[in-house]
């Protein structure tokens, strides 16, 4: 099965920042010329997460909103206290979220729904240069 590898990256602000993917995952697919497949996106490290979703504002607020209420940034953590640091909420989110999504790939084209957006979401309390992987399989 070939596979064609590629990485997106961007700078966040951190704090729950939702920055769109797709295009970026769509020259990727183009690039590697398949046809038909899959394409996996995982972003390394403890604090951000991958994930499909509408985006859109609206949508990027309820999100925001839910994980704040089950996350809240404020809170008793034992990784805050343990390692004197301030982000246990985004390693939280972000293992709620999770790092990767998969998506199939048919006539060189993403399968996402109309609204559907593949987005990175940076769930640290300060700004971070990120790096996407992008696995293209034919």
């Amino acid at each position: 099965m070939p596979t064609h590898n590629g990485h997106i990256r961007l700078t966040t602000q951190g704090d729950g920042d939702v920055c769109p993917l797709s295009d970026r995952i769509s020259e990727i697919v183009r690039d590697a010329g398949v046809e038909r497949g899959v394409v996996t996106v995982f972003v390394p490290g403890a604090t951000a997460a991958v994930t499909a979703m509408e985006f859109e504002p609206g949508g990027v607020q309820d999100l925001t909103q839910l994980l704040d209420r089950l996350v809240p940034r404020e809170g008793d953590y034992a990784h805050n206290r343990l390692n004197y640091d301030s982000n246990s909420h985004a390693h939280m989110r972000a293992a709620i979220v999770g790092p990767s999504e998969s998506i199939p790939v048919d006539a060189g084209r993403l399968l996402l729904g109309t609204w559907q957006e593949i987005v990175l979401i940076d769930f640290d309390d300060r700004p971070r240069e990120r790096t996407v992987l992008v696995s293209v399989q034919s």
